[in-house]
């Protein structure tokens, strides 16, 4: 045998030996449990459908998939601790959620890149936004309410969640499409928005369905939804899109870890949470909150992130966001 020849068969012998001790290495995630955190409150949609994507996928991994809350800071506890604390190795991930992908363009002091700061693994779900207003309101369609905002500039008042939120974005990015000037009341969460026009104390409210309680009641009423086809609940409710406007906003969410992780152990990741999140119970989870399916791979929603980031840096430039 050449030299030559002999140092290809030892190369060969030894990739032979690596190659199962890699597998071996990447199928040995994960040996504890995993940790997701949820930077909200315990009892709300995205908590419930991440809870049941993690019972589901901890099954298949073989591990205890453990969720703990971490609210406040407008919901970034759990970027601020990916960016400065958790190592990647996979075994502490979190909801990622367009605040996290918003706050840079928002604050003085960018706390995260939200592209290259975070490993970017699944994008799951969103969640059904619309515009609402009182049961007995004169406004009954989006054209009534379009008219009366031309009519009256600046009187026609909405709510939402708070300032610098996809609601608030998307209201503002639709009135200057339209042409309109609209009065924004921000409130400190999407229930308490929605009563407060429900109590006659704002015209409408555009935000997250926690509306629907109301509406179920007969004191809401829905003028529009802004997911890409209709709502099976709320059928008589038109999209953005067949009113003329080329907008879909659901808000997707996903989960995401630290900068670094291992490729292997991000697949693993992925495929284990992609067939939980097709699973019949977490659809089942979904349907209850009228949560639109939002699934992108790890490689598209990475992409989605880098896309979205740059509409969030145009956004908070042109309407001069600022939340310090």
């Amino acid at each position: 045998m050449t030299r030559i020849a002999r140092r290809t068969a030892l190369g060969l012998a030894a990739g032979a030996l690596a190659a199962p001790a890699i597998g071996r290495a990447q199928g040995r995630f994960p040996e504890r449990p995993i940790r997701i955190i949820v930077p909200w409150p315990p009892g709300g949609s995205a908590d419930a459908q991440i809870r049941s994507l993690a019972e589901i996928a901890g099954r298949s991994l073989g591990q205890n998939i453990i969720v703990e809350n971490r609210s406040g800071a407008s919901g970034t506890m759990g970027a601020m601790h990916l960016v400065h604390q958790a190592r990647p190795d996979g075994y502490t991930i979190s909801q990622m959620h367009l605040s996290i992908v918003r706050r840079p363009f928002i604050v003085r002091n960018p706390p995260w890149d939200p592209v290259n700061d975070f490993t970017h693994i699944i994008g799951l779900a969103g969640w059904l936004f619309g515009i609402v207003v009182k049961a007995d309101s004169p406004i009954r369609t989006m054209d009534d309410y379009w008219d009366y905002a031309r009519k009256n500039p600046g009187r026609l008042t909405y709510t939402t969640s708070g300032i610098a939120t996809t609601p608030h974005i998307t209201m503002e990015d639709l009135a200057r499409q339209k042409g309109v000037e609209l009065t924004h009341v921000p409130y400190r969460s999407s229930n308490e928005a929605a009563l407060a026009v429900a109590q006659g104390e704002v015209m409408s409210t555009a935000d997250s369905s926690a509306w629907a309680p109301l509406v179920d009641g007969g004191r809401l009423r829905v003028l529009c939804v802004w997911s890409a086809e209709r709502s099976p609940r709320f059928a008589e409710a038109p999209t953005l899109r067949e009113l003329g406007i080329d907008m879909v906003v659901t808000s997707p969410y996903g989960l995401s870890g630290p900068r670094g992780m291992d490729p292997g152990v991000v697949r693993i990741l992925h495929d284990a949470l992609r067939d939980a999140l097709f699973d019949p119970a977490n659809a089942a989870v979904r349907a209850q909150f009228d949560m639109p399916l939002e699934y992108y791979n790890t490689e598209d929603y990475q992409d989605y992130i880098r896309r979205r980031a740059a509409y969030e840096k145009e956004m908070a430039e042109r309407l001069n966001l600022r939340i310090d």
